[in-house]
């Protein structure tokens, strides 16, 4: 059984819906990111498993627990956001302990809870001191302090790292994962960057307008996106999407180009539309020849130990990456191979995985 279980659960403001039936299982002590591009309803669904947010209709059940009705106290949840939530005029000390203090809990066993939240998170040596003499991961572990000392049911994160420098955020995601892996608690962390959640999620849940599009963990749905939207959104560079049709002899043809067909088997009757995927790592550079396309070095970005090569092919821009020995230039004619094992393809009507 789902330790935070949520069925059919739906969201409207003023007649406008938001979230359109949800339905999500999330297992004890998982790290669960919900992911998705800005107002596609994740931080919506955050807010109500909090109680933040009322419930429109649906169920939200924590532990054998329903939870619609009950105040946000009363869940068994912490939260933490991405504003940090500090008192400016209290010690990092007092900021840990201040839920403690609202419940009435003695002194000196106030303190030590603190000390061991602190030597947990680091800030051992910070305890005196005040938020606005803190860097901005200081804050944040402060806050995700206050949210330990409650010894909570569920941690939520509202986009933790958005305020934070690109090193800082880096360093974060290893801090939250390795709490995570220390304290077991189930966990929901909602962002909305591809990187975050790959790297830290157990599970990822990837919505888009109000409606979850897929569940699965991050070697899952990146390898085998549930649709065309997964597929464009995860992933940097994203994936290349061409419209295309089926072709004789089991292949695809690309839309806009006058390349050779792509030998493909998409169990599509001949000339069937559909959308071709394939990521920029598995385009390759090939010798000219049988089921190579020719096309031309339009820009190429360099990012260390590999290249960003946009390529265009008639109509149509691929983008491959390529290590950082190959000889290339705006400009150069190139051939590109596409692996047909390597190849998504989507219905062109609904956009969905098609079955290959």
């Amino acid at each position: 059984m789902s330790f935070v279980s949520i069925r059919n659960l739906q969201k409207s403001y003023d007649g406008t819906a938001v979230l359109h039936g949800l339905d999500l299982g999330i297992r004890e002590g998982e790290f669960t990111v919900v992911v998705g591009p800005s107002g596609c309803g994740k931080s919506t669904l955050m807010r109500m498993i909090a109680g933040l947010e009322s419930v429109t209709d649906g169920e939200i059940r924590i532990g054998e627990t329903v939870v619609n009705d009950l105040e946000p106290a009363h869940r068994g949840c912490a939260m933490v956001f991405q504003n940090y939530a500090l008192y400016p005029h209290m010690t990092v000390a007092e900021n840990i302990g201040y839920p403690l203090r609202l419940a009435r809990v003695p002194r000196a066993e106030r303190d030590r809870r603190v000390r061991e939240v602190a030597e947990i998170l680091g800030l051992e040596s910070y305890l005196a001191r005040r938020p606005k003499q803190l860097s901005g991961g200081q804050r944040q572990r402060v806050a995700m302090g206050r949210a330990i000392i409650r010894e909570p049911k569920v941690f939520l994160f509202d986009e933790p790292l958005s305020n934070l420098d690109a090193k800082m955020r880096v360093q974060m995601r290893t801090e939250l994962r390795r709490l995570h892996r220390r304290l077991s608690v189930t966990s929901i962390l909602v962002t909305h960057d591809q990187v975050e959640a790959m790297t830290m999620g157990d599970r990822l849940v990837v919505m888009n307008g109000g409606r979850i599009e897929q569940v699965g963990t991050p070697a899952e749905v990146y390898a085998r996106p549930a649709s065309v939207f997964v597929a464009g959104f995860l992933g940097s560079p994203s994936m290349n999407l061409f419209a295309a049709r089926t072709a004789d002899r089991g292949a695809v043809a690309l839309n806009g180009t006058q390349t050779a067909d792509i030998p493909f088997d998409a169990a599509l009757p001949a000339g069937a539309t559909l959308t071709l995927g394939i990521r920029p790592e598995d385009v390759s550079l090939a010798p000219q020849g049988q089921h190579a396309h020719a096309g031309i070095v339009d820009l190429v970005e360099n990012l260390g130990g590999h290249r960003v090569v946009h390529v265009r092919m008639g109509d149509v821009m691929v983008t491959a990456i390529v290590n950082q020995l190959a000889a290339l230039r705006e400009g150069q004619p190139v051939s590109l191979a596409f692996p047909a094992d390597r190849l998504h393809a989507f219905s062109a009507k609904t956009g969905a995985r098609l079955s290959i």
